[in-house]
């Protein structure tokens, strides 16, 4: 018999790839989310799969799935920062009332489940590069904090899940990923340096540039996820590419691999903002036998593709919903 997996959050970028990801692996897929930021366009050529089911529920209120579940990918939150700065309460209750709900979904199925942290709860690192004992340096009541805490108290509580009931948890702490279906002005580096390429405006940079990013193509990430989950590991693990790069070289890459000659314009570096952002992965690397494998160069042109095979209407779409 299959196995089945609930995804929360799976209209989503992320959620959307694993969805494809774990059809492709022959598993019965329940998809949930309540597209206050998730596009339902990312799954519709999944309607027709006799394997595929999608429910609109908000995670955060009581609700019931019927079927048995074997395995669970909580992804339900807002990840960008334009995004939990317009909806921080839904974004911290996500993070909180929503984990419990599906922590209890887990428990009563005796299902496993793998929740996404992310790099954020490393805060502005003071450690470099960032291995999982790293404790972090975040600023709760920042305008970062209403998603840095979020993830931190989904750590936790799942932790506690683990320790008090036996729940089988496993926790992936991912690093900046990128690929299609990123929504072209969510406010993150990508998509934001291939919109404004493609407009021909442009290409904004914060501070003077020096701060760094890694970057992960969504075909490695899932992957790794997909690895992490059938593994016996149920501490926090890093997911995401070492290789590091500044954001000033790195629209200067994005510029000279599209073939245009956008400036480059500087504004004000945000509050809280990482200046260094590169994952440890030995224990990736050593425990699921997991790197990435996709170049930047490779990665960066599959999605450059997909942005400029959007219509002149989606590139030139409000920030998001919010406004």
């Amino acid at each position: 018999m299959k196995k089945t997996v609930l995804i929360t959050g799976a209209a989503g970028f992320i959620g959307s790839h694993l969805c494809d990801y774990f059809i492709s692996k022959n598993y019965k897929v329940i998809a949930v989310d309540n597209l206050i930021t998730g596009n339902l366009q990312n799954l519709t050529h999944l309607n027709s799969n006799i394997d595929f089911k999608f429910k609109e529920i908000d995670i955060t209120c009581d609700f019931y799935i019927e079927d048995s579940i074997d395995f669970i990918l909580h992804f339900a939150s807002p990840a960008s920062p334009i995004d939990y700065l317009k909806i921080p309460l839904e974004t911290l209750r996500v993070g909180s009332l929503g984990t419990e709900n599906i922590l209890k979904i887990a428990l009563k199925n005796n299902a496993r489940i793998l929740i996404a942290s992310t790099s954020e709860v490393y805060g502005d690192p003071l450690v470099h590069p960032q291995p999982e004992e790293y404790f972090g340096n975040v600023n709760p009541v920042g305008p970062r904090g209403v998603y840095d805490e979020a993830k931190r108290f989904q750590e936790a509580l799942t932790t506690a899940y683990h320790t008090f009931h036996g729940l089988d948890i496993r926790i992936a702490r991912i690093f900046n990923t990128y690929g299609s279906r990123m929504r072209v002005n969510d406010g993150r580096a990508i998509p934001a340096f291939m919109g404004q390429v493609l407009r021909e405006e442009s290409l904004t940079v914060f501070g003077d540039g020096s701060q760094t990013r890694s970057f992960c193509f969504i075909e490695d990430l899932v992957d790794g996820i997909y690895k992490l989950l059938h593994s016996n590991y149920t501490k926090p693990m890093n997911l995401g590419n070492p290789e590091e790069i500044a954001m000033i070289d790195f629209a200067k890459e994005i510029i000279a691999m599209s073939g245009t000659k956008n400036k480059i314009v500087f504004k004000s570096l945000p509050l809280n903002d990482p200046i260094k952002r590169k994952p440890d992965i030995a224990k990736a690397m050593r425990i699921l036998n997991w790197q990435p494998l996709v170049s930047r160069k490779k990665g960066l042109k599959k999605t450059y593709k997909y942005f400029k095979s959007l219509s002149l209407k989606e590139l030139n779409k409000k920030i998001n919903k919010f406004e």
